[in-house]
């Protein structure tokens, strides 16, 4: 196609992330769907350096660190049509106006939700071998575990409580497909069927936890989860369960986790932590039960190239004239990351 008949587009994101995002194979790629320029990254749409390039875009291409897109930005971009978006949840991001004016936006969501639901695949599977605490009694002793330390072990049915079929959540239930584990999932619109598509079993919340021997939390940061698991329910956690957090701290009562954490009682793998980081004083630095990453479960380093793949891909659709595989609905945003 003539460059004369590409559509024009605009980079909005924290410049630090797109050559990671689109490294060169992947930009000439881009580059020959879209005029776009490269050098320019936009970070403040009040910038009056960029006002002649946001009149005339047609397509924003967006990521990590987004200035926010409102109705006085879209008032300035009379020819926008499209929002691509590098990164995961477009929430905080783009405004109801962006939906409301009838533009299209994708996201790279589930992009994203791999390395999530990888990390998180690997945390169910060294829990159920004690790996974690196995390792920290070896480190300590420097002998071999007791038969009856090894007694206990083993993934074979073991029973895996998946908290939201949330991108997240269903990329891990994928994943887990090929194990014999009993697997349960909890999310409040998912019906007996539609779990059972999944692979699952539908549960309540109580009876998940109080019957699974490794929790994973996979639901949205919204205002209806915030603190979805308090004091009462962490409580129901079977003695030795293992709780999972790739979600946000903020969906688990801080002090009621630590406090289930200090007595021993159950183990945790987390990678979100409220708040984050933790404070230096925080006894989860140093419990034995706990296993600690600073929120690395998603998209990073070379990671990063699959959600510009996804962009471009998406890119490569709207010039077609194709259906796009990752718009987002406005409609679910509520009920979603």
């Amino acid at each position: 196609m003539p460059t004369s008949q590409l559509p024009r587009a605009l980079f909005a994101m924290d410049p630090a992330h797109l050559s990671e995002l689109f490294p060169p194979r992947l930009m000439h790629r881009l580059q020959s769907l879209t005029v776009v320029d490269a050098a320019l990254v936009v970070r403040d749409f009040g910038d009056p350096a960029i006002a002649g390039a946001l009149a005339e875009a047609e397509l924003l291409l967006t990521g990590w660190g987004c200035p926010h897109v409102d109705s006085a930005v879209l008032d300035r971009a009379p020819h926008l049509r499209a929002v691509l978006h590098s990164g995961g949840s477009v929430r905080g991001w783009l405004a109801d106006a962006v939906w409301e004016r009838g533009l299209t936006v994708s996201s790279a969501v589930r992009a994203n939700a791999l390395p999530v639901a990888e990390y998180a695949l690997a945390a169910i599977l060294f829990a159920g071998k004690g790996v974690f605490g196995l390792r920290e009694r070896f480190r300590a002793e420097q002998a071999p575990p007791p038969a009856d330390a090894l007694a206990r072990i083993g993934n074979l049915g073991r029973r895996v409580g998946i908290i939201g079929a949330s991108q997240v959540g269903r990329r891990v239930l994928e994943l887990l497909a090929p194990f014999e584990f009993e697997i349960a999932l909890y999310d409040p619109y998912v019906d007996d069927a539609t779990a059972a598509a999944l692979g699952a079993v539908a549960l309540p919340l109580d009876r998940l936890l109080a019957t699974s021997d490794i929790v994973s939390l996979h639901a949205p940061d919204t205002p209806e989860t915030q603190r979805m698991l308090d004091e009462r329910l962490l409580g129901l956690m079977p003695d030795g369960a293992v709780f999972i957090n790739t979600a946000r701290g903020a969906l688990v009562d801080p002090d009621a986790l630590t406090k289930e954490l200090v007595s021993g009682r159950i183990s945790a793998i987390l990678d979100v932590t409220e708040p984050e980081p933790l404070p230096g004083r925080s006894p989860l630095y140093d419990l034995p039960n706990v296993f600690l990453t600073p929120h690395l479960a998603g998209s990073l380093g070379n990671e990063l190239e699959r959600l510009g793949r996804t962009v471009v891909d998406e890119l490569q659709r709207l010039v077609a004239g194709e259906p796009l595989l990752h718009t987002v609905n406005h409609a679910h945003l509520v009920n979603s990351a």
